[in-house]
């Protein structure tokens, strides 16, 4: 069941992620501070955020591979420690971009590790490498040596490597890195596929139209500290809206958009301009103008993309290669 069609208690009943308080000092700094991370079940999630935000030490943190120094995690249910195999099975990662063998073939990097799974069944190998290969569009070069790997090709594998056992959960650390358009559209079905089959999703990518395109909740973080997270169309209506007004009598306009609490009118070439908030009506507010003898010849209201909402919390471009 995905988080489209899920039941809203059973998702908030059982989150894939949730974490109180979960915070990492090193020395005197602190880099994440004191998040309540809410991944529910069956979403997609983007996990946002500048450089320097402390994002991805998050994520090393929920895999076991730093300890916090404070709080704590649960990961599908069961609360996680350093290290801990018998969560982690049940989780493929891919963080910080792959690392292999460079003079192995992916093939057999990928034997290699899952040799070393002892959850993983021996028998099984060479099919499941093969499916994984096939799955991420790296079986004709299954036998090439990972050194003559380009870019994509490397993100690629380090996605099948996550992909050699069924997962109930995905943390991917810029699974499009690297990736060509093509690539990257192709990256973007296979989480759509994963999550249709029930597997939940934590992603973190520096491309926010992929982000609307495959993420139903999102997270930002800001200096370690989680500025907003929920579902997307909820993080994104609570955000003020661009209202723009077309007329030839802009102050009469600026007067009525007063009474309504429109926040920083400004005029522009025919017309002016202010944000509006969720609870104003434009039904209302034309109303108004029109009752008030102001000759309305447009009349817009653009919510604002993922990207001004991004900009708005943090107050800093896009840049999350921490």
């Amino acid at each position: 069941m995905t988080a489209a069609t899920a039941p809203a208690e059973d998702v908030e009943a059982s989150p894939a992620i949730h974490t109180s308080g979960l915070t990492k000092n090193f020395g005197a700094q602190r880099v994440v501070d004191d998040i309540d991370l809410i991944v529910p079940t069956g979403s997609v999630y983007g996990f946002l955020g500048p450089n320097g935000s402390g994002k991805t030490t998050t994520i090393r943190m929920l895999l076991g591979l730093i300890r916090p120094t404070a709080g704590n995690a649960t990961i599908l249910g069961q609360p996680i420690g350093h290290g801990d195999a018998r969560i982690l099975g049940r989780v493929g990662a891919l963080v910080e971009g792959p690392a292999f063998h460079p003079y192995l073939s992916g093939r057999d990097n990928l034997l290699r590790i899952d040799a070393a799974d002892l959850n993983a069944d021996p028998a099984t190998a060479r099919r499941r490498v093969a499916e994984a290969l096939d799955r991420v569009g790296l079986a004709a070069a299954a036998g090439k040596r990972y050194r003559a790997y380009s870019l994509g090709m490397r993100q690629r594998l380090g996605i099948a490597a996550a992909l050699l056992q069924p997962r109930d959960l995905l943390v991917l650390d810029e699974p499009t890195n690297g990736l060509d358009p093509q690539g990257t559209r192709e990256v973007r079905s296979l989480l759509a596929e994963l999550n249709a089959d029930g597997v939940s999703v934590l992603v973190s990518s520096h491309l926010l139209s992929e982000v609307e395109q495959i993420c139903s909740h999102v997270g930002m973080m800001r200096t370690g500290r989680l500025v907003t997270q929920g579902p997307l169309a909820e993080v994104r209506r609570s955000a003020q809206q661009r209202l723009t007004v077309t007329t030839s009598d802009p102050a009469g306009a600026t007067a009525v958009l007063q009474e309504f609490a429109v926040a920083e009118l400004t005029p522009i070439d025919g017309g002016v301009t202010g944000l509006m908030g969720e609870d104003q009506e434009p039904e209302a507010i034309v109303a108004a103008l029109v009752n008030a003898g102001v000759g309305v010849r447009g009349f817009d209201v653009a919510r604002p993309s993922l990207e001004d909402l991004f900009i708005a919390l943090t107050g800093e471009g896009f840049d999350v290669s921490g």
